[in-house]
């Protein structure tokens, strides 16, 4: 098992909650980490795995089947199976946020992605940035936005997962949930895909050169100035 899927079903905190529970799920399925119609673990298994009771992983699979997120079928081969929601309307999802939020939300993903570069630089083996080569190699194929957004999702998951961090790694997951989307949405509006793809291919040549500071403040720089994008798109869609 990858280190990003390691990440996915590590043990979740003592608290062990259900809705700890549903948002891990729900953001690896929402993020493509699990794919739709992929079985997962048998119920015993996966609480197993995640840390929890099998009455708190039941409950949770309950949500996640009322969330369209999870289907379960009984019987021969049956079990609980991954369904991938449909696309968001981000342009709806942009106006929850208010500015002040995405500032902050963009300070503190440029500290965990800046982290997790920096650490994938010190730590990383040549194996460990094969999926970061190839991401970038889908990308610049991706026939569409959509497709390009899940793949630019992933890079930064597969970066934090060469940070050999399952805290980070589990970090950057929850982020790509709550904005990822929607920091390329800003990229789409001024069509900067290939100032981005830039930005991937130097962050990811900084990592195989071991260059931490480099790698770090590429990384930073690759998240703030996406935010300053999506505040200046926000301001114009203001109610």
């Amino acid at each position: 098992m990858n280190t990003t899927r390691l990440a996915v079903f590590s043990p979740l905190d003592s608290t062990g909650r259900v809705d700890a529970v549903v948002r891990r799920l729900a953001d690896a399925i929402a993020l493509g980490l699990l794919s739709d119609g992929e079985q997962l673990p048998s119920e015993a298994e996966l609480a197993g795995r995640l840390g929890v009771s099998t009455v708190t992983l039941r409950e949770a699979l309950m949500a996640l089947r009322q969330q369209g997120m999870v289907e379960t079928r009984r019987g021969r081969g049956g079990g609980s199976f991954v369904r991938v929601p449909a696309e968001l309307d981000l342009g709806i999802h942009l106006r929850t946020f208010a500015v002040e939020e995405l500032r902050d939300l963009g300070d503190h993903y440029a500290a965990i992605a800046g982290a997790a570069a920096r650490l994938a630089a010190q730590r990383s083996l040549p194996s460990d940035l094969a999926p970061l080569w190839r991401s970038l190699a889908e990308m610049a194929d991706a026939e569409s936005s959509a497709e390009r957004r899940r793949i630019d999702g992933r890079f930064h998951i597969e970066l934090a997962a060469a940070s050999q961090s399952a805290r980070l790694t589990r970090e950057e997951i929850r982020l790509q949930a709550d904005i990822g989307p929607l920091l390329w949405l800003s990229h789409d509006e001024v069509g900067g895909h290939d100032g981005v793809a830039a930005q991937h291919r130097a962050i990811a040549e900084a990592v195989q050169q071991n260059d931490g500071e480099r790698a770090r403040a590429l990384a930073e720089r690759h998240v703030l100035d996406a935010i300053d994008l999506l505040i200046e798109l926000r301001l114009r869609v203001q109610e």
